[in-house]
């Protein structure tokens, strides 16, 4: 008795999977739905997405650099002239001259020039922090030596 129900138990298992596939989904026909799953392998369509920015303000995929932000370089860059205080040395003021444009920059400690930063002025020098890729490094401009001549 245990024998004939278990084998009837599965063969009730094995023949419902079998009878859902069998039954026609309501509302469509059968030719229907074979057409469209030959559909579907045969042609293969490709949707790319599209992005362009009409808002207001800045356009966020633009790079926030610019020429002239990172201008002057520091070997574009001359030292003419240094007046020290020797008070009040964060009043002490550099004189220096782009040498490519011929434009003159007065600085003081604390002054910003593009990715330079005017950290210390001493009387025959002027010592820069560098900011570049997300590092600092410290570079001096000296002023050229006087010739004294007899």
């Amino acid at each position: 008795m245990r024998i004939r129900l278990a084998v009837g138990l599965a063969a009730l298992c094995a023949a419902t999977p079998l009878a859902a596939q069998a039954k026609p989904q309501r509302g469509a026909k059968p030719d229907s739905a074979a057409k469209a799953a030959s559909d579907s392998a045969g042609a293969t369509t490709l949707v790319r997405e599209v992005y362009a920015y009409e808002g207001g303000g800045r356009d966020p995929f633009l790079s926030l650099l610019r020429s002239g932000d990172i201008r002057p370089l520091l070997s574009d860059l001359k030292l003419v002239g240094i007046y020290y205080d020797a008070r009040y040395p964060a009043r002490s003021v550099a004189v220096l001259r782009d040498v490519t444009n011929s434009k003159v920059y007065r600085v003081k400690p604390a002054d910003i020039l593009g990715r330079l930063k005017v950290t210390t002025i001493r009387p025959r020098e002027i010592v820069f922090t560098v900011q570049e890729f997300g590092f600092e490094r410290q570079e001096t401009l000296t002023l050229a030596k006087q010739e004294v001549s007899p």
